[in-house]
């Protein structure tokens, strides 16, 4: 996966394309409810010939709430026009890059009955992913601590990725802050734990996860374990890897550079750039046996392999990876297999339409009220006895997954995005 953006961004910037000019009218600041109104939740660094976003609401770390996403959005396109402009750094303040989005206060918009504020998030968020990952315009992402969900999203589709060892991904795309610190050491995440609350990886999460050596993508989106600077960079969703201590002289070196030449910023980077390995208990180190167990059809027959496994050898990942899959919510395993396995045959743009789809389909609660109940149990009362419906595996029907794929319906627009102004990101 180290290289799939290479590619594609050198491609991109020998084209004279045009520039995005439509996007959605998104509500105003002043009416939606995940809007925090200070602008100072991004702020903005001016270099020689480059410009930093710096996600600041370190006290949330970093969430991301509609005002961070429009207002990255709106930075984002107004650069990209800018010819005096040659690249762009993303960043975050304190302790995480991105915590991902705030879906405590999506939870409390839904039980308010305001479903639309909800689907504008979503709305502008994926449109943010898909800027990103067309951007025509080298981009820098700066890992450096707490990366999950959205977070991930907005990184990962970007021509460069700088993990330290600070980095690790979490796929709960969202966990709540005290969560996070409860959980995992503040100073090491990247995951996307989202079927731990009953909701799927979105925010493009079913392109990059898919697009990882062998099943890995599959394993991280079931059970929504963490990986770690060095695994980022050896599975590719990084592209440098560097002690946190160098990044005064990483972000000092960029902001010198007059350029809009990636090969250039790519020399800058490896000039600061370490060789790391995953330590000897990484999950990389079991890629045989997740590939075996992970690469059924089924989450019924992945599970049997992993009983199967575990039985055999005695294999305490087996075990462990069994035990994660039992805190998820049912209906949640078997969309996100779906999406992982869809994406593989996807571009990110379809991936991220019909990840909208799914998003609002969860928060509509017409299929299953997972969702909200996953967050309550999870994040607000904290009883961590989620009441799943369906509650196991064999109550989940083929109709009940097909109702996330399908589209929406006459009075319900689908994602727009703006493919027509740009390459598709493959």
């Amino acid at each position: 996966m180290q290289s799939f953006k290479s590619a594609s961004i050198l491609r991109r910037l020998l084209q004279n394309s045009r520039l995005v000019s439509h996007s959605r009218s998104f509500c105003s600041v002043s009416t939606n409810a995940l809007v925090d109104e200070s602008q100072s939740t991004v702020l903005v660094e001016g270099k020689a010939s480059s410009r930093t976003a710096i996600l600041n609401r370190p006290h949330a770390l970093n969430a991301l709430n509609f005002s961070v996403v429009d207002r990255l959005l709106k930075l984002y396109k107004n650069w990209e026009d800018d010819p005096d402009i040659g690249f762009v750094v993303l960043k975050g303040s304190g302790k995480a890059f991105s915590a991902g989005g705030d879906i405590v206060t999506i939870y409390n918009l839904l039980k308010q009955g305001n479903l639309q504020d909800c689907k504008d998030f979503c709305w502008t968020i994926n449109n943010l992913v898909y800027v990103v990952g067309t951007l025509l315009k080298p981009h820098v992402a700066l890992l450096n601590g707490i990366t999950m969900g959205g977070g991930a999203g907005i990184s990962i589709p970007g021509t460069f990725r700088v993990a330290t060892e600070k980095t690790e991904i979490k796929n709960l795309s969202n966990l709540i802050v005290k969560e996070v610190y409860q959980i995992w050491p503040v100073h090491e995440v990247f995951a996307t734990p989202e079927t731990l609350i009953g909701y799927h990886p979105d925010a493009g999460a079913s392109f990059y996860l898919s697009h990882l050596p062998g099943y890995l993508g599959e394993y991280l989106a079931l059970t929504g374990d963490k990986i770690n600077g060095a695994e980022m960079i050896s599975c590719g969703l990084a592209t440098h890897y560097l002690h946190s201590a160098k990044l005064p002289l990483i972000e000092e070196q960029l902001g010198k550079l007059m350029t809009d030449d990636p090969s250039v910023i790519e020399r800058s980077l490896e000039n600061c750039g370490e060789i790391v390995h995953p330590d000897p208990t990484s999950v990389l180190h079991r890629i045989e046996t997740l590939n075996k167990c992970f690469s059924h059809d089924t989450v019924e027959e992945i599970i049997d392999a992993l009983e199967s496994e575990a039985a055999k050898k005695q294999d305490a990942w087996c075990v462990s990876t069994l035990r994660k899959l039992q805190e998820t919510a049912p209906l949640s395993l078997k969309v996100s297999l779906r999406s992982i396995r869809e994406g593989r045959h996807q571009t990110l743009d379809q991936c991220l339409i019909r990840e909208y789809r799914m998003s609002v389909q969860a928060f509509s609660g017409q299929i299953t009220n997972d969702f909200c109940e996953g967050v309550r149990a999870r994040l607000v009362d904290r009883d961590f006895a989620p009441k799943w419906d369906p509650p196991s595996l064999d109550k989940v029907t083929d109709d009940m997954v097909d109702q996330y794929f399908s589209r929406l319906t006459a009075f319900e627009p689908e994602l727009e995005l703006p493919t027509q102004q740009r390459e598709a990101f493959t």
